[in-house]
């Protein structure tokens, strides 16, 4: 039962009926907040411009700050982007599904708020078993940026968010307290070689050798 907005879940085998209700309220144009590997991050349908206004306005984010997505496995990628490198298939197999966010060249029909005029869009395919399990009963590629206001630290428990965001996201999935750290390495592969944008979870000794 949700209690305000903030419902439990198992970080290992979530219950279905709960991801249910959390995929129930994204496919309405809702804000979820979801467990990921190392942090909490905040889901809504990526290719509807007003789902994606929300998470700009729940983060305080500048328009100039583009949104990764997540996608349930790489089929979906020929949908999203122009084109698929040779070394990006090389870092997927390698690093996914993992913490390893790839930059890639935006298809044109990609709503702009999200690429934030880039013309690039950051996919990763989650591990977590939550973000999994939600993801997937989608079908369809969710926001995945982090829980936090704009500027501020990310978050690897609840009672951390700030408490804007928890007031006005419409629902809270609670796994407890995650790993934390530094998230994603994002890893931009429109360029050769490609450039490592952040070092997260992969260290760029790892992303130079796999490539």
């Amino acid at each position: 039962m949700i209690k305000n907005n903030i419902v439990p879940v198992d970080p290992d085998t979530p219950d279905q009926q709960t991801i249910l209700q959390a995929a129930k309220i994204i496919g309405q144009n809702g804000v979820v907040i979801f467990p990921a590997k190392c942090l909490y991050g905040v889901a809504a349908k990526a290719l509807d411009e007003n789902a994606v206004q929300k998470v700009f306005d729940l983060k305080q984010r500048p328009k100039n700050n583009p949104i990764l997505v997540l996608i349930p496995d790489r089929k979906q990628l020929k949908d999203l982007v122009v084109s698929i490198p040779e070394t990006a298939q090389k870092l997927m197999d390698a690093f996914w599904p993992g913490n390893l966010t790839l930059i890639f060249e935006a298809g044109k029909h990609i709503p702009q708020i999200l690429t934030a005029g880039t013309g690039k869009i950051g996919i990763r395919v989650p591990v977590h078993p939550v973000a999994k399990a939600l993801v997937d009963s989608l079908g369809y590629p969710v926001t995945g940026t982090s829980a936090n206001l704009s500027g501020q630290e990310s978050c690897s428990r609840i009672l951390s968010l700030d408490p804007f965001i928890t007031a006005h996201a419409d629902l809270i999935l609670d796994a407890g307290t995650l790993k934390g750290g530094k998230g994603s390495s994002i890893v931009d592969i429109t360029q050769f070689p490609p450039v490592v944008l952040r070092e997260g979870e992969v260290s760029s000794v790892q992303i130079k050798s796999c490539i």
